[in-house]
């Protein structure tokens, strides 16, 4: 009876490890283009930063930074509806963004965004500017899985500030 439960347990275990390998593979899946029904699943950031902010750039998340220059104006402070723009790492091909729901102190904000946790949106979720000055220029974002803020220091740009 006891190597049932001891099997079952590993199973377990190694089940989970799969799923958490997968959700960091899958927050890769922020890139604008195509149909967004490739692998990385139909719930992408661009798209559904665009959606909301009507912010007209694409492809992929990290690339909105340099398309912003001279279309949008950019910042280095938090504002409602801009859109906080991760840079591309290891974990984040593609970068990342985010939509600012609301600025709770000069840093912190809360911000609505797809695909941080692989396949959802994500609503009123913290980010936390964690740079040595002020800049925005790293962050730590709320993992709903745990119920609290990741330990990975994700690098950012700043803020796009959309038109109107």
């Amino acid at each position: 009876m006891r190597r049932g439960w001891a099997r079952a347990a590993l199973a377990r275990t190694v089940l989970a490890r799969i799923m958490a390998a997968g959700g960091l593979l899958s927050l890769a899946a922020c890139a604008g283009g195509g149909s967004g029904h490739g692998w990385h699943g139909a719930v992408q950031c661009a798209p559904y930063a665009r959606q909301v902010t009507h912010v007209q750039l694409s492809g992929a998340a990290a690339s909105w930074w340099g398309q912003a220059q001279g279309r949008y104006p950019r910042s280095h402070a938090p504002r409602t509806g801009a859109v906080l723009v991760f840079r591309a790492t290891g974990r984040l091909p593609d970068g990342h963004v985010s939509v600012v729901r609301a600025v709770r102190s000069p840093r912190e904000v809360l911000v609505d965004q797809a695909n941080w946790v692989p396949g959802r949106i994500g609503r009123g979720e913290p980010v936390v500017d964690v740079s040595a000055r002020n800049d925005w220029s790293r962050v730590k974002v709320w993992w709903s899985p745990i119920h609290d803020m990741g330990k990975t220091v994700y690098p950012a740009y700043g803020f796009i500030l959309p038109a109107g």
